[in-house]
């Protein structure tokens, strides 16, 4: 079964694509949610599982709404308050926010720093 999460922006998919396996695939909004965006987002996601990773800000509490009505299964990961959306976000809460959603065998865990 594939995994996908969902983010608003290719920064946010950068960000977590060196966390993630290559397996994981990481699809954005691009900031907006037309019928045909969602229709094209539910076509390449098919049956897989489905994660929503946004923004803890207003825009991204609003596609988080829209997504969660097309993707009612989907698992949601949240970013604390005040960091600077998902690509702001340190590497090491992000981790651990996807541990929480169950994700760990995808994880690339960074090297520990030899200092």
């Amino acid at each position: 079964m594939t995994v996908t999460i969902i983010v608003e922006g290719k920064n946010d998919r950068s960000r977590l694509r060196r966390l993630l396996s290559p397996e994981v695939d990481i699809l954005c909004t691009f900031g907006t949610l037309s019928t045909l965006k969602l229709e094209s987002l539910r076509k390449k996601i098919g049956d897989g599982e489905v994660y929503l990773y946004m923004d803890n800000d207003s825009m991204g509490k609003k596609i988080r709404g829209v997504l969660r009505d097309a993707f009612p299964d989907a698992v949601h990961i949240y970013t604390r308050k005040g960091y600077a959306g998902v690509e702001g976000t340190p590497d090491e809460y992000n981790i651990v926010q996807l541990e929480k959603a169950g994700l760990e065998e995808y994880i690339i865990y960074p090297l520990p720093s030899p200092f």
